[in-house]
């Protein structure tokens, strides 16, 4: 007899049960910090317990998730919220009880802030607890090519995901060399009656459709969760919508986030909040740098390029003047040991205050604080001949910080593979934007610019 784990799936339930805590806790903390005790009643607690129920079953679990995402906690917590919201109030009015408006939105502020933290370190603890070899999921994946590849690399990438490759069952020529791929079934039937088997992933093209039925009618028959992995190209990075024409199930590519005008018109704001807010501070450090750049050489202090902005347009782009005055600087990219570069403008660049003029080009809606950082129109001539998908990056405004930089890089593209990098990750910034991703790597930038960045220059 082969059993299954004993005790994974009580951990859902030890952590919801904290979650419940955090919440009660929360709600009993404000009530006392603001001096309302006499709302600690049966029926308070009752509304908010209640409430707290039919939250948690209304939403998905962050905690049964292997791999959890930051906008994909955020959205859960989001749901969660304003359901728990809804049925307090709902249930305060159905019990008679009376509604303390300011100590709800308090209690609201303190639960948000304390169940982040709660979620952030259950994850780490179950992390913690997978890589030493508990809770994990046993699989199988059956199949070949670069997407069984693909999966195998990601399944293996972190063991904080608690996945245990138990087998990998390949597509194979039939005896004598003739003939279509196929995989044994045989084999897997054997492996599956053999061992404990979790979860099955087939990565089989769907042109094998007896196969594949075999498979799953083989997972159902062991209590085997089965997925289906279709054989997207890699080169198709967007997310899909599951969906259906009739009986044909579809998949449908999403158009770039930001081709919506309400996500625009999001970014736009925190622009223009952030940027007006730098601004009022600039001065404070336009003076000093000045300075510090008239003494290094003589010229101007602002530099000033022509670079390619969204949708291939070219703009004006400003920067704190970082070299002695040259012939070279609309065509030569600075390198480390630039002779060009000024002792100071060696530290303007090191510490990426060389960049703050633009936030002068972010108010006035040219760029924008995160995005693909503009490049000098010939690098844009050149480049977009030789990258695929280099002029992708031109979808979305460019940034003053951007996906490509907080992931390292930065510097001199001496190379075209370094190029081809930064472009992969600008590529996918566009079709994977979320406004927390615009925080995240506003927030690692920070931490880069503090801690410092060997890649800058």
């Amino acid at each position: 007899m082969k059993y299954k784990g004993r005790y994974g799936y009580l951990i859902r339930w030890i952590f919801t049960f904290i979650d419940f805590v955090v919440m009660n806790v929360s709600f009993v903390a404000v009530c006392r910090l603001s001096d309302a005790v006499s709302f600690i009643t049966p029926a308070s607690l009752l509304a908010v317990n209640v409430a707290m129920l039919i939250a948690v079953l209304s939403t998905k679990s962050i905690h049964t998730r292997r791999s959890v995402y930051l906008d994909q906690a955020m959205l859960v917590m989001f749901k969660l919220l304003v359901l728990h919201g809804v049925f307090t109030v709902a249930m305060l009015a159905l019990l008679g009880s009376a509604i303390l408006w300011f100590v709800l939105a308090r209690f609201y502020l303190l639960f948000v802030l304390a169940l982040a933290v709660w979620w952030i370190v259950s994850r780490k603890i179950i992390k913690t607890y997978r890589r030493r070899g508990y809770n994990y999921r046993r699989i199988i994946v059956v199949g070949g090519g670069s997407v069984a590849k693909r999966l195998v690399a990601e399944l293996e990438s972190d063991r904080g995901y608690g996945y245990k490759l138990m087998g990998r069952f390949e597509l194979q020529k039939p005896a004598g060399g003739k003939g279509r791929k196929s995989v044994d079934l045989d084999a897997v039937t054997a492996f599956v009656e053999q061992n404990v088997v979790d979860e099955m992933y087939c990565t089989i093209p769907d042109t094998e459709s007896t196969c594949v039925k075999r498979l799953l009618a083989l997972a159902e028959a062991h209590d085997i969760e089965f997925f289906f992995v279709p054989q997207v190209n890699r080169e198709v990075t967007r997310n899909f919508d599951y969906d259906k024409v009739g009986t044909v199930p579809v998949m449908s590519v999403h158009s770039n986030p930001l081709s919506k005008p309400f996500n625009r018109g999001v970014k736009r704001l925190l622009d223009l909040v952030l940027s007006s807010l730098m601004l009022l501070l600039f001065p404070v450090l336009l003076v000093p740098i000045a300075i510090g750049i008239k003494l290094s050489s003589p010229g101007p202090v602002f530099f000033k390029q022509r670079r390619t902005g969204y949708r291939g347009r070219a703009f004006t782009c400003y920067k704190f003047r970082t070299m002695r005055v040259n012939e070279e600087s609309d065509t030569r990219q600075a390198t480390p040991e630039d002779e060009r570069t000024t002792r100071f403008g060696n530290f303007l660049r090191r510490s990426s205050l060389d960049e703050l003029p633009q936030l002068f080009n972010v108010w006035m809606g040219e760029m924008s604080l995160v995005g693909p950082r503009p490049h000098m129109l010939v690098h844009t001539d050149t480049y977009s001949r030789l990258i695929e998908k280099y002029m992708l990056r031109h979808t979305v405004k460019p940034g003053i910080t951007g996906w490509a930089q907080v992931n390292g890089c930065r510097g001199v593209t001496d190379e075209l593979w370094k190029m081809e990098r930064r472009v992969e990750f600008d590529v996918w910034y566009a079709e994977n934007w979320t406004f927390l991703l615009d925080l995240k790597i506003l927030y690692l930038t920070v931490f880069k610019v503090l801690f410092g960045d060997d890649n800058a220059i």
